[in-house]
């Protein structure tokens, strides 16, 4: 028991740092200076007055901004500008191993796309947005870190964490909108790699016809594999004295594009991210 109670205590520490710097990569951001010492097992991380981004992830990234393009309706087929965009970003790793060449590659597919299908109303059908969705793309992730374009560890350095699949689930009746993360995190020899799924709750609400503004409420971890009788871990949430008063944990984002399979996202720092179902 003593065991598995240190492995949470570290599972704590570990997520609550990645949360910090991963967490609304795939949402929003509010940018906090705070001090966080935290001693496990004779381990002391003093993050004091160190600026982070909190409140996705991952994501990630897991999308927010208006729409770059400003095409005439092009002649292409809709279903082979579909093709085109899921080959331009297929082998990319969801973008983390993605070139200046690849994101340009993928940026004029997913245009062509938005220009081929015209403007997107989910005013008319916000059932479309039903579901669960993975993320297969994600432009923010060629920084190479777990941040995307916000600050966050480089991806297999600071801490060993190993990025799995990243979803988002939406419930158009609840309004319930989660960012679903997979995690892989080292550990301490000789404890063996700890796998665990943080979930990042929002709620959303339709903004016009094509913009959706969530609300962060809270992050959630669940350990799997080994130690998945651990029980539910809930990260804390960060004080609103260290959040931006003009940004409480809430964003907006653009679909550009949407059918029964497809979905594609534009981001207030310029992100593409494009998601199938699940």
């Amino acid at each position: 028991m003593s065991g598995e109670l240190t492995l949470l205590r570290m599972l704590e520490y570990i997520l609550f740092y990645f949360i910090l710097n991963l967490g609304l990569a795939l949402t929003t951001e509010v940018t906090a200076g705070m001090a966080f010492i935290s001693k496990y097992n004779g381990m002391a991380v003093d993050l004091e007055s160190k600026m982070y981004t909190i409140d996705v992830a991952v994501t990630m990234s897991l999308c927010l901004s208006p729409r770059h393009s400003t095409f005439v309706a092009s002649q292409v087929p809709l279903d082979k500008c579909v093709d085109h965009l899921q080959s331009a970003v297929s082998g990319l790793n969801r973008g983390l191993a993605a070139s200046e060449d690849d994101l340009k590659k993928a940026d004029e597919a997913a245009k062509e796309l938005e220009s081929c299908a015209g403007a997107v109303d989910l005013a008319a059908d916000l059932d479309k947005l039903q579901g669960k969705w993975k993320l297969i793309y994600s432009s923010a992730f060629s920084s190479r870190t777990l941040g995307g374009s916000r600050p966050g560890p480089p991806t297999g350095r600071l801490l060993p964490i190993t990025l799995g699949q990243v979803f988002q689930r939406i419930d158009v009746l609840s309004k319930d909108f989660d960012n679903i993360v997979e995690l892989e995190l080292g550990a301490p020899w000789p404890f063996p790699p700890i796998e665990a799924t943080a979930t990042l709750a929002h709620k959303f609400e339709l903004i016009g016809s094509s913009t959706i503004k969530i609300k962060f409420e809270k992050t959630t971890v669940k350990t799997t594999g080994n130690l998945s009788q651990l029980p539910l871990l809930e990260v804390p949430r960060i004080p609103d004295q260290f959040r931006q008063q003009s940004n409480p944990g809430s964003g907006e984002f653009e679909v550009t594009y949407i059918d029964s399979d497809t979905r594609v996202t534009r981001g207030d720092k310029g992100e593409l991210r494009v998601f199938v179902i699940s």
